[in-house]
């Protein structure tokens, strides 16, 4: 379904980001890196803004950020036209994410889940469909404001 990922954290998204590139890798999916590359203190904008912009204007398919509680990315990511990016702690909240909201983005909160759930969480966002229907008109009066 999804053929390229574009991929953003600060420094408490560093480990995890790495093992989602790694699973992402081996499933054949390509990923566009934004950072950040070390665990050194940095500004999650930095990072999240260009993961959004990749998958706002098509280079990526969907896209996944990362911070401490994935608020301030999930923020950020939302700040640019046609992105739903969804904070998900949870497998559940990734499907239905992509089931009923037709989100092209999860943030995720790295200081409440451990590596293995955000690769688990991860893996259940892009193996997952819109169901469309009576959620697709929903989603489209989304961006009508």
């Amino acid at each position: 379904m999804f053929k390229t990922i574009a991929i953003g954290c600060d420094h408490a998204g560093f480990t995890y980001k790495k093992a989602i590139i790694d699973h992402l890798q081996q499933m054949g999916i390509e990923v566009l890196d934004f950072g950040t590359d070390s665990e050194a203190s940095v500004d999650y904008p930095d990072f999240a803004h260009p993961a959004a912009e990749a998958v706002a204007n098509g280079r990526a398919d969907a896209g996944i950020v990362m911070c401490g509680s994935g608020n301030g990315v999930a923020i950020t990511a939302n700040k640019h036209v046609g992105i739903r990016c969804a904070l998900c702690w949870k497998a559940e909240l990734a499907s239905l994410s992509r089931q009923h909201n037709n989100a092209n983005m999860i943030s995720l909160p790295c200081r409440f889940i451990t590596e293995q759930e955000a690769v688990n969480i991860a893996n259940t966002f892009l193996s997952t469909a819109f169901e469309g229907g009576r959620h697709g008109t929903r989603v489209n009066k989304i961006d009508n404001c």
